[in-house]
């Protein structure tokens, strides 16, 4: 880092825990730290400052994140290669398997003798495969001499931003949230100046940049916004630096100076706009000294004047064989040419998906398809079908079907059958996905008619498997695997090793839906073949279905094993539909713990944002729901009836299954036997069949509570079994074994005894299960029982709430009045997430109102427990 170094206030805190994480990684013990704030607040500055203190002790690697159109691919580890010679610019420069980009950035960061920094910031901007680079070095930092520093705009990373996942592994790395400076700060900064301090605190809030845009304007009245401050300085400057300034506002990446000497007649113009403070290099790049100040020229400039200088950077860029495709792509879609947004378009989003940023892919080929009329249909068909797998592989998943249908009518046009059957093929997949069940199975089945005109080809072998799989995932498992044997088959004939790996995940996944455990050995082999190849989304895929194919025979233990070497393996990639579909097996884990409130918190911030979560959310709707109903709270209703909705348009049993159970619940909790019929048919037919002796036992059990005749089947789980027979000791002591409380406490309110019953209850009350309190209440009153305990007494867990560290420390920022966007600002999460945490707080509490749940914090301070859960916290209140 190059430049002026500021004078900074108030920041000492932070300079020295910069620079003690230095030293701690001079000693080998290497450290993540964040560096987070609103724009303007001095994130630049301060690592300005640091850099400049360290001297020639540390080695410094420094990249940025930029706002472009779409962010260049790599692009901060471009900015590294650029001005430094080492394992990584090898390995860029030769277009290197991504795979191996991580493993070049731990080389850089493990040369000795002197420590490293790597400083990324405004990594809100990063793409996708910078993500999983700072996600596989995140994972290793504290083995090596380096410190790596992020710096991002926490308002801007919210619940579905594709940072979250980052920094969701990075609970416990330093945090270094700036503050505005105070009033006497910046009193102190206008000492000299004939600024009234107090109106310019008042208008800047004190953020650092704002204070010194106004104050570097002297003489001009306080102004109403930053922008003029900014156009205040730069109106100073003479004509023709400001036309400098014209072509840096419309490139956010900036300019190497060779470049911009090409578009400006002499650079002594550059020389006084960065003597002003208007500029700044950043190693051998001329930029402007903040993006705030960049956007309020861009913004200044006439339409006509933007058009162009976007059009005279495109020209030059055009002309360099070096120049990288998103800033050319950038510099297009600004002048409007749409030839050149076509050309460089198509390449940046290629580039994008070479290296697994499908979100950067996505908004390039969505670029490029605007521009229609420049397209052959043979081209158009082919970038739309690229365009459809970008967005379902960025889980977008409802606007990759559509774009795998346009796909396909282009395809059809075109006349070309192999290109055809692969376009269909990934329109089945993206139909299944969004619940199109019927019509995927159409696509299917035109794709392998269409590909027997090539006998043992790919193309036979992929529709095969595709059909083959499709049956397998809508319950037709028998009639599947003779399909993905022949698809086998084919692929090995074909030598279509990728496709013989996904036919062998199918047949696994198909086994252990029929109860077969010989899958698991099917599924291994299948993860196996899948890492040979280096197909990271089948390796996935496999450990997912290994998940849910023991999941669903009860063998939670084994699925718990795989979901962690699930996460171990997709830490350092982005699969956002994976990561949500085993995010979901872990929130499901905890609700049968008996962690419901967790549970809840976590289901509600998957489905965040997501107005329709297609067929993945089968793993969140129906136990959201569920949960609910056995709260009693109020959004049950709705939440079931979005669930119902789902699973009867998708009509598999992964969705029908779990919904189905949640609606005969409510049906017995709330009295109302005569609305279970809606299922209890369905789910009787459905469920009499091999591999769901678990869901079968589950329905008899409660169609039993709900007054239907029902006993125990041949395979029967054993906990069911004696339930159904009612024997409640066998099965109440059968499900604390498993740790389930909930459904213990049910079979101990079948004994028809005081002393089982009232344990049924007070488990009911630590849960939360309202409804079924109240129909053991009612138990308890018929066996003259005269005292029953009304509210769930403060119960056990970390402290006698019960509350999570996460929860007492909401709950003490929540005590000092601040409102919930507050509270997520502070702690770096959404807003949302806090009010989850919120609504489980209250309900734990037993309180209706913040206010209430406030003055219970008194309550856990007066307790030793409570003490020391709240002890960790308090550094940050």
């Amino acid at each position: 880092m190059i430049g002026v170094v500021p004078h900074l206030l108030e920041r000492a805190a932070e300079l020295h825990r910069l620079h003690s994480a230095v030293d701690r990684a001079a000693a080998g013990r290497g450290v993540t730290v964040l560096v987070t704030g609103e724009p303007g607040i001095g994130k630049t500055s301060l690592l300005q400052t640091f850099v400049a203190e360290l001297g020639t002790r540390t080695r410094v690697l420094a990249g940025v994140c930029e706002d472009l159109l779409t962010p260049r691919a790599l692009g901060a580890l471009w900015d590294i290669a650029r001005t430094r010679p080492g394992p990584l610019a090898t390995a860029l420069a030769a277009r290197a398997n991504p795979d191996l980009l991580p493993a070049a950035v731990i080389e850089e960061l493990a040369r000795r003798p002197a420590p490293t920094v790597l400083i990324i910031e405004d990594a809100h901007w990063a793409d996708g495969a910078t993500l999983d680079v700072l996600r596989h070095v995140t994972r290793r930092i504290s083995e090596l001499p380096a410190v790596l520093i992020l710096t991002y705009r926490d308002a801007e990373v919210g619940v579905n931003h594709p940072m979250r996942g980052l920094l969701g592994g990075l609970a416990g790395a330093p945090r270094l949230p700036l503050s505005p400076l105070s009033a006497d700060a910046v009193t102190e900064l206008a000492a000299d100046s004939t600024v009234d301090a107090e109106a310019l605190f008042q208008l800047t809030d004190g953020n650092p940049f704002f204070v010194t845009e106004v104050l570097a304007s002297p003489g001009v009245r306080v102004p109403p916004t930053v922008a003029d401050a900014v156009l205040a300085r730069v109106g100073k400057l003479s004509s023709r630096a400001q036309a400098a300034l014209d072509y840096l506002a419309v490139a956010p990446t900036g300019f190497e100076m060779a470049v911009l000497s090409d578009l400006v007649a002499e650079l002594t113009p550059i020389a006084e706009a960065e003597r002003s403070g208007v500029l700044r290099m950043r190693g051998t790049i001329v930029v402007f000294r903040h993006e705030l100040a960049r956007r309020a020229v861009y913004e200044s400039m006439p339409a006509s004047v933007r058009l162009a200088r976007h059009a005279d950077v495109l020209q030059l860029l055009c002309r360099r064989a070096d120049s990288d495709p998103f800033q050319v792509l950038h510099h297009a879609v600004g002048a409007w040419d749409h030839e050149a947004i076509v050309r460089y378009g198509a390449r940046a989003a290629r580039e994008a998906s070479r290296v697994g940023s499908h979100r950067q892919a996505a908004l390039c080929y969505a670029q490029v398809l605007r521009q229609k009329k420049l397209l052959p249909l043979a081209r158009e068909a082919s970038l739309t079908e690229a365009y459809a797998w970008s967005l379902s592989n960025s889980n977008q998943l409802h606007a990759a079907a559509h774009a795998a249908a346009l796909a396909v009518e282009a395809w059809r046009g075109v006349r070309v059958e192999s290109q055809l059957v692969r376009a269909l093929v990934a329109l089945s997949r993206q139909q299944w996905l969004t619940e199109q069940t019927s019509a995927a199975r159409e696509s299917a089945e035109e794709a392998l008619v269409l590909s027997q005109v090539a006998c043992d080809s790919p193309d036979q072998a992929l529709a095969t498997l595709n059909l083959g799989g499709l049956l397998v995932l809508t319950d037709r498992e028998e009639e599947g695997l003779p399909k993905l044997s022949d698809a086998l088959q084919l692929a090995q004939r074909s030598n279509a090793a990728e496709i013989a790996a996904l036919c062998r995940n199918y047949q696994g996944s198909a086994r252990l839906q029929l109860g077969r455990l010989d899958g698991v050995a099917e599924l291994q082999a299948s993860i196996a073949a899948a890492r040979q190849l280096n197909n990271h989304e089948y390796v996935m895929r496999g450990y997912y279905n290994l998940v849910e194919g023991l999941w669903r025979l009860g063998r939670y233990d084994e699925a718990s094993d795989y979901m962690h070497l699930a996460r171990e393996y997709s830490q350092d990639r982005d699969f956002p539909v994976h990561s949500y579909m085993l995010d979901a097996r872990r929130f499901r884990l905890m609700a049968m713990r008996g962690r419901w409130p967790e549970a809840i918190a976590g289901l509600r911030s998957l489905l965040d944002g997501q107005d329709d979560p297609g067929m993945i959310g089968r793993e969140t709707l129906p136990m959201l729901a569920r949960l609910l109903v056995r709260q009693g709270h109020p959004d049950a209703t709705q939440i079931l009836a979005a669930a119902v909705e789902h699973a009867e348009r998708a009509d598999v049993l992964d969705w029908l299954v779990p919904t189905g159970l949640a609606w005969i619940e409510r049906s017995w909790l709330t009295g109302r036997p005569e609305q279970a019929s809606r299922f209890q048919n369905l789910l009787l037919d459905r469920t009499d069949r091999p591999g769901l002796s678990l869901q079968r036992g589950e329905l008899l059990r409660y169609l039993r509570r709900l007054g239907y005749p029902s006993r125990p089947f041949r395979g029967c789980p054993p906990a069911y079994a004696a339930g159904l027979r009612g024997d409640w000791q066998t099965a109440a002591a059968a499900w604390e074994r498993a740790g389930n409380r909930y459904e213990r406490a049910l079979e101990l309110a079948d004994s028809g005894q005081q002393v089982p019953t009232l344990e049924a209850l007070q488990l009911l009350l630590d849960l939360g299960a309202e409804p079924a309190a109240a129909l053991v209440r009612r138990r308890l009153r018929a066996l003259g029982v005269a005292k029953i305990p009304r509210r769930r007494p403060l119960g056990s867990g970390a402290n006698p709430a019960g509350l999570t560290n996460r929860q007492v420390e909401i709950l003490r920022l929540l005590s000092t009045g601040i409102s919930n966007a507050e509270i997520a600002q502070r702690l770096v999460v959404s807003t949302r997430t806090v009010d989850h945490h919120v609504s489980a707080i209250l309900q734990k509490l037993g309180v209706r109102s913040r206010r209430e749940a406030a003055n219970q914090l008194a309550t856990l301070d007066a307790t030793d427990q409570g003490r020391g859960a709240v002890s960790q916290i308090s550094s940050t209140s």
